[in-house]
């Protein structure tokens, strides 16, 4: 199941510069609405259904956590913001920008604001052409017809001229630069959720940690003492089979992957958590196993303070997580700052997100995502 969804919108314009307006529609919505993974060529057309100058269209598929309600939201404020005054009784007008949700999902939406997918789409050549240029194995939710299907049944015949192509905003990010992405945090600092999401947005395999299952980690967290030695020593395990099992499917010189964990954490966690002794003894088997496993290409650690950790522990839910203590989080956050600053060999990048929701506020994700641009262009 996807963290996002994937919404396809129309952008349509025929008022003042054409293209220009659709190039500021595209950074808005991908500052404001969502990630806009693929931007179709321009087309121009002839306006539809009256009589005016022609159009400059283009179609965009958008990553976005919004509700369908909320997203027709925010693009009626990006049309605001662009200069389209609406007016209701008009019919069809020109207008300085117009962007319409095609698809939403495989959702079927009805309802008297919105419906979805759009109930003129298979009508507009406009549409469906610029369509093909992005998703191109599109299947109408409704009638099931395919976008060949669509296109050579619709009814509009008018002229769709390829204009030029148009930059999509993600372009400029070449997170394929590094093959293997490794992402760390702190507990509940959204190390998961930040592999998911990007792995959706850039295309990448996933290896995403599994430990939900652990029946140590309930008992750790009630009696830590008792529980530790067999709980690290478990993870461990399960962290070695793992990701021997996950990396071994992908090619490491072509693949683009990211993981939520590193293996390393193993370590940082256990000298946390296990006595002298017991330390002693893990590390000796941590680093015959830590030998033989590939080092990411970018190691990632999400920063987050302790409030903030507990909050979001709060919030997720996990009843065996919820007595987790601050002083255990701070001296977590503590082990992983020490072992970074440790590191000569691994390509580190820390990324201070206490102040940030990268799942809700779009503008917290870009920055994340250009703190990652400026590692790859070695600009500090």
């Amino acid at each position: 199941m996807s963290l996002q969804h994937q919404a396809i919108l129309s952008i349509g314009s025929n008022q003042g510069n054409r293209l220009q307006l659709i190039e500021n529609a595209l950074s808005l919505l991908h500052d404001a609405v969502g990630t806009v993974i693929r931007v179709s060529k321009l087309y121009e057309t002839p306006a539809w259904g009256f009589e005016s100058d022609p159009f400059y269209n283009c179609v965009v598929l958008v990553h976005t956590h919004k509700s369908p309600a909320a997203l027709l939201k925010s693009l009626l404020i990006v049309e605001s913001t662009l200069g389209r005054k609406r007016d209701r009784n008009a019919g069809y007008q020109s207008r300085t920008i117009d962007i319409d949700i095609v698809a939403y999902d495989s959702e079927i939406i009805n309802r008297k604001q919105l419906q979805v997918p759009h109930p003129q789409m298979a009508n507009r050549l406009f549409v469906l052409l610029p369509m093909r240029d992005i998703v191109p194995d599109f299947v109408h939710p409704v009638d099931s017809r395919s976008l060949a299907e669509l296109i050579a049944g619709c009814a509009d015949k008018g002229a769709c001229t390829l204009v030029q192509p148009l930059n999509a905003p993600l372009h400029s990010l070449r997170l394929d630069t590094f093959n293997y992405i490794a992402i760390e945090g702190n507990i509940g600092a959204g190390k998961t959720t930040l592999a998911t999401k990007i792995a959706e947005d850039f295309n990448a395999k996933t290896v995403l940690e599994r430990f939900a299952d652990n029946p140590f980690l309930p008992k750790f967290y009630k009696d830590q003492p008792r529980y530790a030695f067999p709980l690290e020593m478990s993870f461990l395990a399960d962290r070695y089979q793992q990701l021997s099992d996950d990396l071994a499917q992908f090619d490491l010189f072509k693949d683009f992957i990211v993981a939520d964990y590193h293996i390393f954490k193993s370590l940082i966690f256990a000298k946390v958590t296990l006595s002298d002794d017991e330390y002693r003894l893990y590390r000796k088997l941590f680093e015959i196993i830590y030998k033989e496993m590939p080092k990411p290409d970018l190691y990632i650690y999400l920063y987050q303070n302790t409030p903030r950790l507990l909050e979001n522990i709060r919030k997720r839910g996990r009843s065996y997580e919820q007595e987790i203590p601050a002083a255990y989080l701070d001296s977590i956050n503590r082990g992983y700052l020490d072992y970074i600053k440790s590191q000569t060999g691994l390509n580190v990048l820390v990324i201070d997100v206490s102040e940030k929701d990268f799942v809700k506020n779009q503008q917290d994700y870009l920055f994340v995502l250009d703190e990652i641009k400026k590692k790859i262009t070695g600009i500090s």
